[in-house]
């Protein structure tokens, strides 16, 4: 039908709703002409700019770039919704100059990442990935139980640290404390949260046995774990980050790994992403690293795509949408 919007819906949708047994986009075709990238990988920025030449509507992943050439280059954009909680790939200024809303989703994850981030804290501080490659390897074979192979550090009575204390932040410190763990934190907002001791940032890092990093990437963020705060934190700890790679300086981290400052890290996130087989933590045994995996169970990818979705859907009908990373444009072109 001619008069209906036409939306262009990025890569990973269709094999999602494969895996979740029904079309994710069932209700979004029902209201628009849905156009899927369909070949294989993420489409190419000129690619994706080729198709945003007609749409109105632009469901996205966290690895599309929508920047403000891309948006400039949309003449008919009007809505964007990203299966993501953070927004730090699209240009929330040049959309919100366009009075385009751009749509996220919050909360839906928030569990599963922290699950994510204690499990990259328990691998650390066991050493199991380091275990494991070792019997792979192929090396314990004929040999015999060491006293002292692998030993790594306990969780049960140690000192958590939590960078950033938003919903994730506090679901990592509802778990910890069923370790018996002693949990410290700290926010730019000085947010309270009970069973969490607020303390200093400084504070923080020299008495956490673990730092746990969940702080948006944001301009006041971008390289806060840098060299001046990986020296201050405790000799013999370890870093967890599953926020976003840009929040720590990954040259400085390799090499308080390199010296020995740091037990160990456990990554979820990355400066560059894709991270390449030749990124210089990976060289590096005590570095547990995983592929931005937080959200990555198939009930929680499918709640994300299914908000995305409802957002899009209200975008383009010029409705409020049910999670807004920009709502500022909802108040000042009359949306709300």
């Amino acid at each position: 039908m001619t008069d209906r919007s036409r939306v262009f819906v990025s890569h990973g949708i269709e094999a999602l709703s494969a895996l979740a047994g029904r079309d994710l986009l069932a209700p979004l075709r029902d209201k628009a002409d849905c156009r899927v990238w369909a070949e294989p990988g993420r489409p190419s920025p000129e690619e994706l700019r080729g198709h945003m030449q007609s749409a109105e509507g632009l469901l996205c992943l966290l690895t599309d770039r929508v920047d403000g050439e891309l948006i400039e280059a949309s003449p008919r954009l009007r809505a964007i919704s990203s299966v993501s909680v953070g927004v730090d790939h699209i240009d929330l200024e040049a959309a919100t100059r366009r009075g385009i809303p751009v749509g996220n989703t919050p909360g839906v994850l928030t569990e599963t990442t922290a699950d994510l981030a204690f499990a990259l804290l328990l691998a650390a501080a066991r050493r199991v990935e380091e275990a494991g490659n070792f019997l792979r390897r192929g090396d314990w074979a004929g040999g015999e139980w060491e006293i002292d192979a692998f030993v790594g550090k306990d969780l049960h009575g140690a000192t958590l640290g939590i960078i950033g204390l938003g919903p994730i932040g506090q679901a990592v410190a509802r778990r910890a404390q069923g370790f018996s763990m002693r949990v410290l934190g700290w926010s730019r907002s000085g947010r309270q949260v009970p069973g969490v001791r607020g303390v200093a940032f400084t504070e923080l890092l020299a008495e956490s046995d673990f730092v746990s990093v969940h702080v948006a990437l944001v301009p006041e963020t971008r390289g806060l774990i840098g060299t001046e705060a990986l020296g201050a934190m405790k000799p013999g700890s370890i870093l967890i980050n599953t926020a976003r790679g840009g929040i720590v300086d990954e040259r400085a981290l390799a090499q308080a790994l390199r010296s020995g400052r740091l037990a160990g890290v456990g990554l979820d996130v990355f400066a560059q992403e894709p991270a390449g087989a030749d990124h210089p933590l990976i060289a590096f045994p005590n570095a547990v690293l995983t592929p931005h995996i937080g959200s990555a169970s198939v009930g929680t990818r499918v709640r994300m795509a299914e908000l995305a979705v409802r957002n899009l859907i209200a975008g383009i009908e010029g409705n409020r949408m049910p999670a807004c990373a920009n709502p500022e444009v909802l108040v000042r072109f009359g949306k709300g």
